[in-house]
């Protein structure tokens, strides 16, 4: 096997950064992997967008609206009426605080089940019901964070089990905030996407990142049952 290392060193001396687009990571795939990588940089929120409400640049608009556009349309007024206690339109709030007050409603005024049913349920249901999985709490804070006008998808993958955690498979959402990219969002846990969370696919749509799909023939007593055994531990 053949090992590369590649190594980016732009500066000697302090500079002043203007508007900068660093595409540096490899991309992996079948016939190449990555052993590590390290990327040392301070991500902070654009200037433009630490207080909400704000507009996405020009430049990223187009590549942005298909994460803004709202999946269950018909439950914008139920939303935005759950909202109403978040953010009063008219207000100008910091956009960090607001995003990590919804993640902390979402994990206060649901209660977590494990569902077994395919698929997710409608934002609707997740407040008629007042409970959901984690997949749908991740649903739920995507059209949220799209009423407001933020871009947002849903991941996939894997959590580190910890004490009072929902795991080991797992669903979160990621939110783009200009300047610090996407950023992940745990309101099944109240927390931050970090470390202990393994990301495995994104998407727009909850049902476009299932981490396992497809069909079967055979005879009609072939199925026996499903168990899945997922152990992530710290090395």
């Amino acid at each position: 096997m053949k090992r590369i290392r590649i190594t980016h060193v732009n500066y000697h001396e302090p500079v002043t950064f203007g508007v900068h687009r660093a595409l540096l990571r490899p991309r992996e795939g079948h016939d190449l992997h990555l052993e590590s990588s390290r990327l040392k940089i301070d991500c902070v929120v654009d200037p433009t967008a630490q207080s909400y409400p704000f507009q996405y640049d020009a430049s990223e608009q187009v590549e942005i609206i298909p994460y803004r556009l709202p999946s269950y349309p018909h439950d914008g007024p139920a939303l935005r009426e759950w909202l109403r206690d978040l953010y009063s339109p008219g207000d100008l709030v910091n956009t960090s605080e607001l995003l990590n007050k919804l993640n902390t409603r979402i994990y206060e005024a649901f209660q977590y089940v494990r569902r077994e049913e395919p698929g997710g349920q409608l934002p609707c249901q997740t407040l008629g019901l007042g409970t959901g999985s984690c997949r749908d709490f991740a649903v739920f804070m995507m059209e949220a964070a799209r009423h407001w006008g933020f871009g947002a998808r849903f991941v996939t993958g894997y959590i580190q089990m910890g004490e009072g955690q929902h795991g080991a498979t797992h669903a979160w959402a990621e939110i783009y905030i200009p300047g610090a990219g996407w950023r992940g969002f745990d309101p099944t846990n109240n927390k931050l996407a970090g470390d202990e969370h393994v990301s495995v696919a994104v998407a727009r749509e909850h049902d476009k990142a299932s981490p396992l799909s497809g069909s079967w023939q055979g005879p009609a007593n072939a199925w026996d049952r499903l168990e899945v055994s997922v152990q992530v531990v710290a090395l």
